[in-house]
Parts: structure tokens; sequence; C-alpha cells
């Protein structure tokens, strides 16, 4: 009798935890989700309402028309750009460019955290990172200035030093902004320079997470500071190393605009190392004024940077799970 009755009871919960609705988890967890309710509506208003526009891609949109009386023309849009000899230039740019920022930018952030953490005077560690961090702050306008200076075919740094050095003489100025072999390595350099310092930031967190008497056991063990290092720090590292890494191939597809608009502009000497699809995309705009190509482009963007994410967190989690996005 008694154990029927458990049974019942039993039964009874497990009844009303299903009828557990929507709405009550919010009222039991409202304050957690008015957290949350700033970010979701963010994402809503400006990445997700948006997509209503990727309808422009399959149109020859008129503006007078608007977004839903334009003549649809079906794959029209992204046969004009995939029949162009551009097509191929910019997505292998775009790609490789941003494949070095990755990998560069990995190698060096974690490098600089590592040098922090190692560094014993709090004082001198803390004016350290702020001046590496610093870089982060300063507009690629700003940048694109001091960049100017420095490779100016006539009145640049480089060139003003290797002339007064002997190494060049008058008219035989490196002129930079003519060669685009060297801007692959320019860029880079400067990615490194106004990036890697910030995004430190993160390794040092995870750092200061390892437990300390890991180290001290390792120590009494004899294991010196590089082994200590290499086999207790880097390791502990993994984890977050390969989640920054699918976040930054999640904008594999994603041109940085602002930076190589900025230092390079609409220079078409340099066209053939530097123009990445955002860039392209903001040229034909402004010289062709054409919404619905320049849509189709970027749904092509990220349509493959979608596929690339997808397949990249896929061997993550085989690898690691922890490490997945999803």
């Amino acid at each position: 009798m008694n154990v029927a009755l458990s049974s019942n009871k039993a039964d009874s919960v497990v009844i009303k935890k299903k009828k557990k609705t929507f709405f009550s988890e919010i009222k039991q967890n409202f304050y957690l989700y008015l957290l949350v309710f700033p970010g979701v509506l963010f994402f809503v208003i400006f990445k997700y309402l948006p997509m209503v526009g990727i309808i422009v891609a399959f149109q020859d949109f008129n503006i007078m028309k608007g977004l839903f009386k334009s003549e649809f023309v079906g794959l029209k849009n992204f046969e004009y750009f995939f029949t162009s000899k551009d097509w191929l230039v910019v997505t292998w740019n775009t790609v490789y460019l941003n494949l070095l920022f990755l990998f560069t930018g990995l190698f060096f952030s974690i490098l600089i955290a590592l040098v922090l953490s190692e560094i014993s005077s709090k004082y001198f560690k803390k004016v350290t990172q702020s001046v590496v961090i610093l870089p982060n702050f300063i507009s690629w306008t700003l940048v694109s200035m001091f960049v100017f200076a420095l490779l100016s075919t006539d009145v640049g740094f480089i060139n003003s030093v290797l002339k007064t050095l002997g190494i060049i003489q008058e008219g035989q100025e490196i002129n930079f902004y003519s060669n685009p072999a060297l801007w692959t390595g320019i860029l880079v350099v400067l990615k490194i320079w106004k990036t890697a310092g910030f995004g430190s930031v993160i390794y040092l967190a995870a750092i200061a997470g390892i437990d300390q008497e890991i180290y001290e056991a390792a120590k009494i063990d004899g294991a010196s500071r590089m082994q200590c290092i290499t086999k207790i720090t880097l390791p502990q590292l993994r984890t977050t190393a390969v989640l920054m890494t699918l976040f930054g191939i999640g904008n594999i597809f994603d041109g940085d605009l602002g930076m190589i608009y900025a230092i390079v502009g609409d220079n078409p000497n340099l066209y053939e190392t530097t123009d990445v699809i955002d860039t392209y995309v903001f040229r034909m705009l402004r010289q062709m004024n054409d919404f619905s190509m320049t849509t189709a482009i970027g749904l092509y963007q990220a349509l493959v940077g979608f596929v690339i994410v997808y397949i990249t967190n896929y061997f993550a989690k085989k690898y690691d799970s922890d490490s997945a996005i999803f």
C-alpha cells in the first residue's frame, strides 16, 4: 500500500515537471533572462532582421520599387560575379590573408601572454601589458597615416634611412605603393602589431586560472622554467587556443575592410595581393551602384564562411569536445 502511494507521488512529480511551460521557466529565472535580453535583442535587430535583405541578391533591385516589388532575376547576379576573373582573386586574397592573420595572431598572442606571465615585477608587468594593448585602440585611419609616413617613396622614413646609410642612392627608392608582392607581409605585420597584444588578454586569463600547485610540484621535481611552460602552460592553453581559432575561422571570409581600405585605398597597383571580398564589394557599390550584385557577393561570402565554420567545428569536436563551439 505504501509502495503504491509512493509510486503515485513520484508519477505526479514527473507529470508536474512535464507541465512546466516556457512562461513558468521565464518566471522562475526572470533575472537571469533579463540579463540575457539586451544581447538577444542586439542580435535580433542587427543580425537576424537584416537577413530579410537577402532577397535583394535574387532581384534587379530598384530603390524606387522597394524590396518586395523589384524584378526577380534568379541567379543572374551570382552569374555576373562568378563569370568575371575577379572572384578567384578576391576569394583567394580573403582566405589567404585571414589565415595568415589568424595563425600569426594566435602565435604572437600566446607568446606575449607567456612573456607577461613570466614577469615577476608587478609594476613592470602592468606597464608592459598596457603598452602592448594600446595599439588595439588606435584607428586604422590613424595607422594608415603612420604607414604612409614610413613607406612613402619621396619622404618616407624607411627610404630616408636607407639613403642615409648609403644602401640606396637618390632615384633608387623602394616604391612600396607600386609593389604588390610586399603588401602581404606589411599587412600581416600591421595586424600583429595592432591586435596581438589585446588578444593576449584571453590567454593571460587562462594562464591565471591554472592551479599554481601544479607548478610548485613540477619545480620540486626539478622542472626548469621552460619545462613548466612547455609541459604545463601550453597544454593548459590548448582548449582556449582551439576555441579562439574556431572563432577566427568564423571570420575567414570576412575581409577587414576598415584595415585594408584605410591603408591601401583604391590603388589598382596593389589589387593583386590586397583586394579582398569586402573591398571589392565596397568598390563595386560605389562605382556601379548595384545593390543586387553586392548583396549576392555578400551572401556567397556568408554561406561559404558558415560551411567552413561547421566543418572546422566538426573536426574540433572529434579532436577535443571541450573545444567545439556547438
